[in-house]
């Protein structure tokens, strides 16, 4: 073990507010946000457009909200591509999310799989969904039991809505 994993350094939520660019802060630790790629973008839009249409028509309590700072704790916040929020909307996101979308490039693989996918876990989130433009892919988890469980079905609960969201239409948008 090297010197710099034996004594690491811990920032804050208020360290992180004047950073230049922009960073996701993980348990004081800070992850640099890469530039999205075009197909990522472009299946961000899809995607947006699926939810926000389906919610509109069967839980306008619910909207959609793309790269939204959610603040988990003192030394915590994230940025998820999308992000279900159902009822009032704070004017800052501290409450954990019914469902999180992350949209998997190469270099945000590890994060998303990994890390954000068990912070997801730990803090209640109901629905954890991966998408994957490049191979077509999208995996979709059910918290139950304190535990993510990879769904096979579409369909979902929000608040007293219950709803079916087919994901995989975005991939008719992209090349």
């Amino acid at each position: 073990m090297g010197l710099a994993e034996r004594y690491p350094v811990r920032y804050t939520v208020e360290d992180w507010k004047h950073w230049q660019g922009d960073w996701e802060l993980i348990e004081g630790i800070p992850y640099a946000m890469a530039s999205p790629r075009p197909i990522n973008q472009r299946m961000l839009i899809l995607i947006s457009l699926i939810l926000e249409l389906t919610l509109k028509a069967k839980c306008p309590e619910c909207l959609v909200y793309a790269e939204l700072d959610w603040y988990i704790s003192y030394d915590t916040v994230i940025r998820p591509d999308l992000m279900v929020l159902c009822g009032e909307i704070p004017e800052r996101v501290e409450i954990p999310p019914h469902m999180v979308i992350e949209i998997v490039s190469p270099s945000s693989r590890q994060i998303d799989e990994g890390l954000k996918f068990e912070l997801c876990e730990k803090e209640g989130v109901k629905y954890f969904v991966l998408i994957y433009p490049d191979e077509k892919q999208v995996k979709v988890f059910e918290l139950s039991y304190g535990r993510y469980i990879e769904k096979q079905d579409r369909n979902f609960l929000f608040e007293a809505c219950q709803l079916e969201i087919n994901f995989e239409e975005a991939f008719y948008g992209i090349g």
